[in-house]
């Protein structure tokens, strides 16, 4: 087991090469991934059961101590990227099924490897936790109703098929992990510990089958893609930290939010392209898969050199409890 561990900690260390790589060899030869497509669904539904096996009431509790800080990250989470993801669509003038797909990522929750950047970061950890936590279980009300509001204007959305698609891949999940968990704790602990490792692998086998089945059109826009990608995560990165100290927060609280709002649960942005839209659709989801990953620890480096008075007294830099590979 402790091999196990060793492995599986490597392997989430160093998730983003992974990424890449199998990326790279997916467009080289996608006749050999384009089949995985057809599981995206139900690797993710994997890996949100493993966030269920690590969630605990324990991160919700900050929603009652610190209501304020919470909201202000959860409506920077689904205010900022919403907004700048259809800003960016129509000033750029992209094409209907890239501005979806932009826009789907910029809806979606946040996602987990966000807390482990801002205990990197020196930020609030736990207001960190409870950002994600909250904004995953508002996703299946939440997430429906912004891509009906900004992506409407490229292509029909059915809001109710989407909530319905949101419950079964990520809220039924979740529940049935944390229900195991408490049902049988010790090997769910000793399965947890498995998590990032099987975390990497399902979340490499998404973008792979995305990337294999996309190729050509991929060939023709990637390098669009990637740029609007790059611009529309530095940006939420950017204006996440400034929303929270137009609002008062401390440096450590600015730190959360920011990262918050950065990272997303782009692995959610790929599912409901995938199932609901088109595979090009969800090649920016898989894009910035990658790239929040890379970007993220160097937020992370510039933002734990930054130092601010603590008003409160309230950061808390253990390491979350969270999968820390989840929502790539």
């Amino acid at each position: 087991m402790r091999t196990l561990e060793r492995i599986s900690k490597f392997v989430g260390d160093t998730f983003a090469i992974w990424v890449l790589l199998f990326a790279v060899l997916a467009f080289s030869m996608p006749d050999y991934f384009a089949w995985l497509a057809k599981y995206t669904v139900p690797l993710l539904g994997i890996i949100m059961f493993g966030m269920g096996l690590t969630l605990s009431t324990n991160d919700f509790k900050e929603v009652f101590r610190r209501p304020k800080d919470v909201l202000i990250g959860v409506i920077g989470q689904f205010l900022i990227m919403p907004l700048l993801a259809f800003g960016l669509a129509k000033g750029l003038n992209l094409p209907p099924e890239i501005a979806v797909g932009v826009i789907l990522v910029g809806c979606c929750p946040g996602g987990t490897a966000s807390n482990v950047m801002t205990y990197l970061a020196k930020g609030d950890v736990a207001l960190s936790v409870a950002i994600t936590s909250v904004t995953t279980v508002l996703a299946p009300v939440v997430t429906p109703f912004l891509i009906l509001l900004f992506a409407s204007e490229w292509i029909p959305v059915n809001a109710g098929s989407l909530f319905w698609s949101i419950i079964q891949i990520v809220i039924i999940p979740i529940i049935l992990g944390f229900l195991a968990k408490t049902l049988f704790q010790k090997p769910a602990e000793v399965g947890a510990k498995a998590l990032p490792l099987i975390s990497v692998i399902a979340i490499i086998a998404i973008v792979c089958g995305v990337v294999a089945s996309s190729q050509e059109k991929i060939a023709t826009s990637g390098l669009q893609i990637f740029g609007v990608v790059i611009i529309h995560n530095v940006l939420g990165l950017l204006i996440g930290f400034l929303f929270g100290k137009m609002l008062g927060m401390d440096m450590a609280k600015r730190k959360a939010v920011s990262i918050e709002v950065g990272m997303q649960n782009s692995g959610l942005g790929v599912a409901i392209a995938t199932a609901h839209f088109s595979p090009l659709s969800a090649v920016p989801s898989a894009i910035f898969s990658v790239w929040h990953n890379i970007s993220g620890p160097i937020a992370a480096t510039i933002f734990s050199r930054m130092k601010g008075q603590e008003e409160d007294g309230e950061t808390k830099l253990s390491l979350p409890s969270k999968n820390t590979t989840i929502e790539k």
